[in-house]
């Protein structure tokens, strides 16, 4: 089960009395706990019938007492139980798990950990209730899930747009929707995202970023890589190298695996698992480079990231190893 389904029984009026949400991907629990707190009661039950718990402070015993209440002047009560990882005493709530009220939705928000699956209290949790664990999204699936949510506003968005947004923001999921949020007010009566819109309200420059960069060094364009390269320098905390040289050692490892593909572009986009858009970048770097020369970048790249943090380095900036670097991958 997933957060999704949770919230669409919720709002279907099917509930469970204990749902428990764990794991290291903070904003599907934030989004369940959210919903539970402002959907589940109306404004009116809200004031009876919902109690706030967090762990560093909660006393369990109050906990205990919050949920065995019966609920004034609706059919159900919420207890949420937030930053429960912080509660050293928890599994005292070993007796109410035993035996839950129907009346009481109790939500659990279980951050950077899970439940010990060998303890009675975690099977108690998972008999009377549903459990979810989340995981943290691979970068790889970043860029379907920012599609997804950008149709779920019922807005499209470019494959280079949605490039510049996903590679900008990362694996942070809350702040994608947010974004996202952003772009859907400003569009007006629009329902397509591009990189101008990009550039514009998310400050994303759409000339001189890192996907610019893969670009220019798979055409093997000196000249533009050091222009962004000075844009980097002179931007860095827009484009910090910790940054920059996972994104580049992301593309050319893909650009290795092309040379044990064969068929169509779309083919080699299926097999390394890049939009059929850009797979022309991909190919192309591997016709210029040869599997010599894509071996060398991957060298240097790991090179220079071990310099970025001081191995082997004596005191050059991080813009000075980055031109340095895209000198010697196209040498």
């Amino acid at each position: 089960m997933s957060v999704e389904t949770i919230i669409s029984d919720w709002k279907k009026k099917q509930f469970r009395p204990i749902y428990w949400l764990e794991g290291e991907e903070e904003y599907f629990i934030d989004k369940a706990v959210n919903y539970a707190e402002h959907h589940i009661l109306t404004e009116a039950e809200a004031s009876f019938n919902l109690s706030i718990f967090y762990g560093k402070d909660a006393n369990w015993a109050d906990i205990l007492n919050a949920c065995r209440r019966y609920p004034m002047f609706a059919e159900r009560q919420v207890v949420l139980l937030k930053e429960a990882q912080q509660m050293k005493d928890v599994e005292k709530l070993e007796p109410y798990m035993e035996n839950p009220l129907a009346s009481t939705i109790l939500v659990v928000s279980y951050k950077d950990k899970k439940l010990d699956a060998r303890k009675k209290f975690t099977k108690l949790v998972k008999e009377k209730g549903v459990v979810i664990s989340t995981k943290k999204l691979y970068d790889r699936d970043i860029p379907a899930w920012t599609q997804d949510m950008v149709h779920a506003k019922g807005l499209s968005i470019t494959p280079k747009g949605l490039a510049l947004l996903a590679d900008h923001i990362g694996n942070d999921l809350s702040r994608i929707e947010n974004e996202i949020e952003k772009l859907s007010v400003n569009l007006g009566k629009r329902t397509q995202i591009n990189e101008d819109d990009i550039e514009r309200y998310i400050g994303v420059s759409k000339e001189f970023n890192v996907f610019e960069l893969q670009s220019a060094i798979a055409s093997r364009d000196l000249a533009r890589s050091i222009r962004i390269v000075q844009y980097f320098e002179s931007n860095p905390k827009a484009n910090p190298i910790q940054l920059v040289l996972p994104s580049l050692y992301g593309f050319f490892s893909k650009v290795y695996m092309i040379q044990a593909i064969s068929g169509d572009d779309r083919t080699v986009a299926a097999q390394i698992g890049v939009n059929p858009f850009f797979v022309k970048d991909y190919i192309q770097a591997y016709r210029i480079y040869g599997t010599n020369g894509i071996e060398n970048i991957l060298m240097l790249l790991h090179h220079y990231n071990l310099k970025s943090i001081g191995v082997g380095n004596g005191s050059a900036d991080h813009g000075s190893l980055m031109k340095e670097m895209v000198i010697k991958m196209m040498s």
